[in-house]
């Protein structure tokens, strides 16, 4: 065996920041003070050792001297911990409009992960497998989000399977909210994958059948959509680039909603978006 040094590419502030919140937690659990096998410094480290893409837990504990089971509860206790100070959707809107935004960028993403076999009844009736997604040929999990015009995620939904449609996903998680937020001055961007979606989300002219063309008006709109959400839509990218965790999940699918929410806090505090104390 031969040791090695290495350094964890993130801020003293942010591991002390996740440090604090574990210590909170740990004391609105009643753990008594000296009983864990990691401090709360330590417990962060390896927190967000594993947020920025080392994926093997066993050897994760193996470096701080915990056994395999006591790192997964350390990883798991952190997600929940982060997750738990992610905006909820009126949150995020109410932030957006104090902001002053213009608008909001409404996406989705899929998060690949492990397969989960896990079958449901499709729409024409035939049983499918939930977690594949056909469009991206793989098991994955369909992630909503609303960013800001300059690409900083606000806002992540609860994971539905890949199998799930977007513009299906965001009927069950945002598109109520955004409807008032649209009647109070704040409207949404999306793209084409969300048409229909209602009053107030902006997406892209269809080409017309056949062989028509758009109108020269149709196509400025659609460049003019194009060009204001382009930003915006870097808001997954800056989220799996910063957290490499989010690339392949292989915890249960369940808990990408989850971790994504935590990786989410984690960003904020990183652009200085969380929200004033006191």
């Amino acid at each position: 065996m031969i040791a090695h040094r290495a350094m964890l590419d993130v801020s003293r502030a942010l591991v002390r920041h996740v440090a604090r919140l574990l210590r909170d937690e740990r004391r609105r659990l009643g753990t008594p003070k000296g009983s864990r096998a990691l401090t709360p410094f330590w417990q962060a480290v390896l927190v967000l050792r594993w947020f920025r893409g080392e994926s093997d837990i066993p050897k994760l504990g193996r470096d701080d001297r915990v056994s395999r089971a006591t790192a997964y509860r350390y990883i798991a206790e952190g997600i929940d911990v982060l997750a738990a100070q992610a905006p909820d959707l009126h949150e995020a809107l109410d932030r957006a409009q104090a902001d002053e935004l213009a608008y909001v960028i409404l996406d989705g993403t899929l998060i690949a992960t492990d397969r989960c076999a896990e079958q449901i009844i499709s729409v024409k009736g035939e049983s499918i497998d939930a977690w594949y997604s056909g469009k991206a040929h793989q098991h994955a999990g369909n992630l909503q989000a609303l960013s800001a015009p300059s690409g900083l995620p606000l806002w992540i939904a609860q994971v539905e399977p890949g199998s799930v449609h977007d513009l299906t996903a965001a009927r069950t998680h945002v598109l109520g909210a955004l409807y008032g937020a649209a009647t109070a001055g704040l409207p949404t961007l999306a793209d084409s994958g969300y048409d229909g979606a209602g009053i107030g989300i902006y997406t892209p002219i269809k080409q017309p059948a056949g062989n028509q063309i758009l109108s020269p008006d149709n196509r400025t709109y659609n460049r003019l959509l194009r060009a204001l959400r382009c930003l915006g839509e870097r808001g997954f990218a800056l989220l799996k680039g910063r957290w490499r965790i989010l690339q392949h999940i292989t915890a249960s699918p369940s808990a990408i909603g989850d971790i994504a929410r935590a990786a989410l806090v984690l960003t904020h505090f990183e652009h200085n978006h969380l929200p004033a104390i006191g």
